[in-house]
């Protein structure tokens, strides 16, 4: 989900009609006194917390990678105490070297990093097409390979489907880019300048049509705050994303972390590299999550008492199960409590182990906290994984899905790329124009996607678990239900996806709500032991 977040914040921002920009902490804002949907953050300190204790608690970031220099999270990571770095010895005898920060599944004991890999799709495809392409039904003798091979024919129609979707979506990103890079190159020839303002891409009297088309975009997105050499990059950034690694089947970086793939039980491999290559994704989370709170720099996230754990196991494509699994497990193993997982696909081959790693999650008390999707999707319909529901048809008590809400007009309230589910979507947050920490040079920038929006519940559950450290996965997912706001519920919305399909906000999700954490420290305060 990593690099599919970054193209559904592209394709919104192309797509949509720019509006004036939002305040950039708007998620942490409230309802109220603020007039915008965030979670009621900077209220909860000031009315509900101020003067209470907390306990320190580690949330682990399951994810790309997390900068841990970066200026807004150097101080909030979370430190193995039992490890010292750099000595090349498993100190702390967890099976893991030199793990100061976290954990890399995709590294080799040599520091060598995966960053790009295949879509699970390719991967099962690729499996199948050994064993079926060019034959037909009838070529198949047993019922168990007469099954497989009505799989592999869903498959192969998947594949042959989303490699023609990505050739026609990257050729849209090369026109927009070269409209766009067209007009801006003649501006700064006419004009003499190196850098071009929004004046002047107003002024700029475009004749033929690929200009216009150009300007038009380029002027709405400087309406709605984002720099014309910003919106260049990020379509640099989707474009390089679909350089077709992640469909091709011959393309296999997996080869570099030096694991037994095929062995699922294999837990001790990888490196404690936990930033690695492509942490955008990683560090964006952690710092909606706890970046440093009124250190006068950057942003404020919203839990004020966390540790952030790096564990790295998203690639730029799709994550791989067997890594999931034991990300969870290492996470668990060495203190988390709540895990935010903002990735997912639609083919998931190692369910099972990933199934077991959940209940081992809450075995232990931990909760998890899991981005819907972006790919405007009836979850309940069309499954992507990991998900909630194990397969005897139960569901993990402490696994919760996010939707992405937005700051937009109300009609557009839910995200257009957000997934939705009325059995499966437990609730909505803020995530469109999120703006976080990001690696390198203590950068900060905006995205969108589910991806943004379940840290920013991880980040409300985490103040829950840090103030209120009795509480339990169950009763923080009862607290989130009943206490997130339901003033939309009723309320006609856009339905993700569609132009302008109207459905009722509250169809979108399990609850209807709007999670917050002015309510929801109200309800674990009536909750809390009398003294």
């Amino acid at each position: 989900m990593k690099k599919i977040s970054i193209l559904a914040c592209v394709f919104f921002a192309l797509s949509s009609n720019a509006q004036t920009k939002r305040p950039d902490n708007w998620f942490n804002l409230d309802p109220t006194n603020d007039k915008i949907n965030g979670v009621s953050t900077e209220r909860t300190y000031s009315e509900l917390l101020k003067g209470k204790k907390s306990t320190t608690i580690i949330v682990g970031v399951l994810d790309s990678g997390v900068d841990y220099t970066h200026e807004d999270l150097k101080d909030i990571m979370w430190t193995n105490p039992g490890e010292i770095a750099g000595n090349g010895i498993d100190d702390d005898k967890n099976g893991y070297i030199d793990d100061i920060h976290g954990w890399n599944f995709m590294g080799s004991k040599d520091g060598k990093n995966v960053e790009k890999d295949n879509l699970e799709l390719t991967r099962v495809y690729k499996t199948l097409k050994t064993k079926y392409d060019g034959k037909s039904e009838k070529d198949i003798n047993s019922k168990a390979d007469k099954k497989e091979f009505k799989y592999w024919q869903v498959v192969k129609a998947d594949y042959d489907k989303e490699l023609a979707q990505a050739e026609a979506q990257s050729n849209q990103y090369k026109f927009i880019k070269e409209a766009i890079s067209g007009v801006v190159d003649k501006i700064k020839k006419d004009k003499g300048i190196t850098k071009v303002s929004l004046e002047d891409l107003k002024a700029f009297d475009a004749k033929d049509q690929k200009d216009k088309q150009g300007k038009m975009i380029a002027v709405a997105q400087g309406n709605a705050g984002m720099d014309v050499e910003e919106l260049l990059s990020q379509l640099d950034e989707a474009i390089g994303a679909m350089d077709g690694s992640r469909l091709d089947i011959n393309y296999d970086t997996r080869s570099i972390v030096g694991d037994n793939y095929n062995d699922m039980t294999e837990r001790y491999y990888g490196n404690g590299d936990c930033k690695g290559p492509g942490a955008f994704h990683g560090t964006h989370v952690a710092g909606i999550i706890a970046a440093s709170r009124h250190n006068g720099i950057g942003i404020d996230g919203i839990a004020d008492n966390v540790k952030i754990m790096s564990v790295r196991c998203v690639p730029d494509g799709d994550e791989r199960d067997k890594d999931i699994a034991n990300a969870i497990r290492y996470a668990v193993d060495n203190g988390a409590v709540i895990l935010n997982m903002s990735f997912g696909k639609k083919y998931s081959p190692g369910k099972k182990e990933v199934d077991e790693a959940v209940k081992y999650a809450e075995s232990k008390g931990v909760l998890i906290i899991h981005a819907a999707g972006n790919a405007s999707d009836d979850i309940d319909e069309i499954v992507h994984y990991p998900c909630k529901k194990y397969e005897n048809g139960k569901n993990a008590p402490n696994f919760v899905d996010i939707g992405a809400l937005s700051w937009h007009a109300e009609d557009e309230i839910a995200a257009p790329f957000s997934n939705y589910g009325k059995k499966t979507v437990d609730f909505f947050a803020p995530g469109v124009d999120i703006h976080s920490t990001v690696p390198d040079l203590n950068q900060y920038k905006d995205a969108s996607g589910t991806s943004m929006a379940a840290p920013v519940v991880a980040g409300v559950a985490a103040v829950l678990k840090s103030y209120y450290p009795f509480l339990t996965p169950k009763q923080i997912i009862k607290i989130l239900t009943k206490s997130s706001l339901k003033n939309y519920k009723d309320k006609k919305v856009i339905k993700p996806g569609s132009k302008d399909e109207m459905i009722e906000f509250g169809e979108l999700s399990k609850t209807g709500g709007i999670v917050n954490l002015y309510e929801a420290v109200k309800m674990a305060e009536e909750l809390a032991p009398k003294k």
